[in-house]
C-alpha cells in the first residue's frame, strides 16, 4: 500500500514539475519571440509610419538593437526551434493530469497559461516574421 501511494506521489510531483517546465519552454519562446519583435519588427514598423526619428532614438538610446539586427535570420531560427519545442511539449499525445483534485486542478491551470502563452508567442513570432522578411517584398512588388 505505501509503494502505491508512493508511486502516486512521485507521479503527482513529476506532472506538476513537467507543467512547470513546459510553462518555463513557452515563456523562454515568448522572450525570443518577443526579442524578434523589438529588433526588426518594430523598426520596420515605425519606418513605414514615418516615425523614423524614433528609430533613431531607440537606436542611440539602446545599441544592441544593431547587433541583434545583423542577426535577425539566426534569432528567428532560435525562437522557431523553441516555438516548436514548447509546442510539441504542449501538444504531445498521452499528457495527463494527476488524479489528485487539487493537483489536477494545478495541472489544468498551468496547461492553459502555457496554451496562452504559446499563441501569443506565436503570433508574435508570425508578426515579426512578416515585418522583416516580407513587408518589404510585397511593398516592392506592389508598387514598384
Amino acid at each position: 500500500m505505501d509503494k502505491i501511494k508512493k508511486q502516486d506521489w512521485d507521479f503527482q510531483k513529476t506532472a506538476k514539475t513537467a507543467a512547470y517546465s513546459e510553462l518555463g519552454v513557452g515563456l523562454l519562446a515568448l522572450v525570443t519571440a518577443s526579442g524578434t519583435l523589438v529588433c526588426c519588427a518594430l523598426p520596420v514598423l515605425l519606418v513605414t509610419l514615418g516615425m523614423g526619428v524614433v528609430v533613431s532614438g531607440l537606436v542611440g538610446s539602446l545599441p544592441f538593437l544593431v547587433a541583434l539586427t545583423h542577426y535577425k535570420v539566426a534569432l528567428f531560427v532560435i525562437s522557431a526551434g523553441l516555438l516548436g519545442l514548447s509546442g510539441g511539449l504542449l501538444y504531445r499525445p498521452g499528457r495527463t493530469c494527476p488524479s489528485d483534485p487539487n493537483l489536477a486542478a494545478t495541472c489544468e491551470r498551468l496547461q492553459r497559461g502555457s496554451r496562452r502563452v504559446f499563441w501569443v508567442s506565436v503570433v508574435l513570432w508570425c508578426f515579426g516574421f512578416f515585418a522583416s522578411f516580407l513587408l518589404l517584398p510585397i511593398r516592392k512588388w506592389l508598387f514598384p
